[in-house]
Parts: structure tokens; sequence; C-alpha cells
């Protein structure tokens, strides 16, 4: 059976949509088809997957996501999609912020939300809004960052001190004097599994100048990545002083802009592209 698909990214983290509005066409989307989407050779490719699904389809009614979202109110009318965001190993992920950005501008530019106008999605970690400022570039309203302490990672032989930040997913945070000092990414940084005990996207970060910072990450379930939405956010704000602000982070595939406003409130800025369509039996 072949079905339609999408490819998109934000400042190159990579993303394949798969529009499935009533859930009939993936059901409850197994982790091998997901594997197989992803693949850079033998599939289409991408850090991950985003299934482009209505709240009221069964898949997310049966997964409870919405009643698990830390950032719904009760009294707050349930947004009409959700976005099921999948690591390109299969596993499923609380949020993706360079992916939202992806998902809401596949919505506008299909007609399925208004255009110009703010708009409103599920996830795992809430509903986050985002906001289209040109055709290419998009807002998203990620919440408030939580640092909770130190911790450490390792890569080889070489350990850092890092700070351990919820910002939607688990984060940790280490600065170094150069990002080549931690090797390829290809294999995943040792970390405290009692801090993490369901895994951690690992930052590197070093200082570019005032409010300006480059980072390179290894995402959980993913591997090194062009870029990473929350962990630019996470990566911002544990090298920040406390209070508002606004940071350039640079990551091998562009740069992101982070801005923290006065109730604390984090919002990530940058590109969402739309870059082919077509249909796959994978």
């Amino acid at each position: 059976m072949s079905y339609p698909y999408l490819k998109g990214h934000g400042t190159e983290n990579d993303f394949v949509l798969l529009p499935d509005h009533d859930g009939t066409v993936h059901g409850d989307l197994s982790a091998e088809r997901v594997r197989a989407l992803c693949d850079r050779r033998a599939g289409i490719g991408g850090d991950g997957v985003l299934r482009v699904i209505r709240t009221s389809a069964p898949p997310v009614v049966e997964e409870q996501a919405l009643r698990a979202s830390r950032n719904h109110r009760q009294d707050d009318p349930n947004p009409e999609w959700f976005m099921d965001y999948r690591n390109s190993d299969g596993s499923s992920a609380e949020m993706c912020g360079n992916g939202s950005r992806v998902f809401a501008r596949h919505l506008y530019d299909e007609g399925l939300v208004p255009s110009g106008e703010p708009v409103r999605i599920a996830t795992r970690d809430g509903v986050k809004t985002l906001t289209r400022v040109s055709d290419d570039l998009l807002t998203v309203d990620l919440g408030v960052a939580t640092i909770h302490g130190e911790t450490k990672v390792s890569v080889g032989d070489r350990s850092w001190s890092a700070t351990h930040v919820t910002m939607c997913n688990p984060h940790a945070v280490a600065v170094v004097d150069d990002l080549d000092d931690v090797g390829s990414l290809l294999e995943e940084p040792a970390y405290d599994a009692s801090v993490y005990p369901a895994g951690v996207n690992v930052e590197f970060v070093v200082r570019r100048g005032v409010d300006h910072i480059a980072m390179r990450v290894h995402e959980r379930g993913a591997g090194e990545t062009r870029s990473c939405g929350t962990c630019s956010c996470a990566a911002a704000i544990a090298t920040a002083s406390e209070g508002p602000g606004r940071w350039q982070v640079d990551v091998p595939g562009g740069s992101l802009e982070v801005t923290r406003d006065d109730t604390g409130r984090i919002f990530l800025t940058g590109p969402a592209l739309i870059v082919a369509r077509g249909e796959t039996d994978l």
C-alpha cells in the first residue's frame, strides 16, 4: 500500500511528514515503519517522523496524550491537530522544537489552519502555540524551562560537568572549550541513568560572545543531528544569566533565536521548509 509523505527541515534538522488526519492510514504507526522511513540509505531519510493527525483520531485518544500534557488546562479547548513525533529509532518523544515549526508550516501551506493566525498544536509535552513571522520563519512558544542542578556526561575517556535542564525534553548541557573536543558523537555520550531514566539529549556548547553560543548535540533516539530546537533553548538557558534575554544559537545546520520573556517563557524562532513530497510504500 502506498501513502503520501512530505520532507521538511528546520536548520537541517529534517523530518518525514505523514498526513494521516483520521488515523486510518498508519494506525498505531509502528516503530519499524518509522525506522524504514528515516533510513538515509534505504528510505527517505530523516531525524524523525511527524505524523499529522487530528486530536480526535483514535490513535491519539487511546494514547491519552492530551490528558498527560503538562501545559494543557482543562478549561482550554483541545486543538484540532496533534503532532505525533517519533525519533528516527522509532521511539516517541515529548516534543520537537524544529519539528513543530515544520509541522505548522505544513498546516499553513495546506490551508488546514487559518493563514495569518497563530496555530495551537497538541504534543506530548502539552499544547504549543506557533506564529508565522514570514513565509519561512516561525516562532514557537515552548513554555518554561527548569534547571535542576549539576550532572556529568562523558565521551570516551573525557568527562564534563553538565547542567540538568528540562525544556520539553530532558537535557544535559556541557560547556566545552572546543566543539571538536567531543569527537564525532556517533556513539551516545555516557550519562547518569539515575538522573535520566528515559534517556537524555546531550548538548555541548561553546561561548562565542555576549548572548551568542554555538552547539553540537547528540539527540536521544536520533544520534548527532544538524540542529535541535529544544536543545538550543536548553543550551541558551543553561549558559545565560537569569531574567529576560535573547540569544543566537549557532548549530551545524544554521542559526536559531531563543528568547525568554519577563514571565520566564521560552520562544524559539527559526526557518521551516518543505522541500519534497511524494508517495511511498515503505
